[in-house]
């Protein structure tokens, strides 16, 4: 909500990215990613932004209140609301990355075990009667396969490998 909040504010005061980026001096990016839902800008922040899109802060966030100035009791709702935010933020990113790791160890294991199949058939195929048109389709097409395989496997299983380990390290 915070995100389609500061896009539809911008967008209503005819500021560019780039312009609100200028007025609160952050880069360009910064925005792109508070409206894309990547990231939220922390609490001080939050009031320039608000400051700059002739809004408040709760307006912002999505509530609608009747008082226009910020108290502690406000700053106390505002930062707990950020904390909520960020949490939800890095469970989603938490769960992209594990999403991706597990789909990086099943192309792993894909890739030993079609290995192993090979290697236990040690190209059997090349021995069949390609006479027979079925088996001569057949065997071009694990001929085929075979040698992509051999070739691009190996790549891939060690980018796979990269990006397990890289899924794994310190944010």
């Amino acid at each position: 909500m915070l995100n389609e909040n500061i896009k539809h504010l911008r967008k209503t005061k005819g500021l560019s990215q780039e312009e609100l980026a200028l007025k609160l001096n952050v880069v360009r990016q910064t925005i792109s990613k508070w409206e894309q839902g990547l990231s939220v800008p922390d609490s001080s922040m939050l009031i320039s932004l608000a400051d700059e899109l002739d809004t408040s802060v709760s307006i912002l966030l999505g509530e609608t209140i009747q008082e226009p100035c910020l108290n502690e009791l406000d700053l106390k709702s505002i930062s707990e609301k950020l904390e909520t935010i960020n949490l939800q933020f890095a469970k989603k990113s938490e769960m992209r990355i594990r999403t991706i790791r597990y789909l990086l160890i099943s192309l792993c294991a894909i890739i030993i075990i079609v290995s192993i199949a090979f290697v236990s058939m040690h190209s059997a195929y090349l021995n069949w009667d390609f006479n027979d048109p079925e088996l001569a389709v057949a065997g071009t097409m694990l001929h085929g396969f075979e040698f992509l395989f051999v070739r691009v496997a190996p790549f891939l299983f060690i980018c796979a490998i990269v990006g397990i380990i890289y899924t794994y390290r310190k944010r």
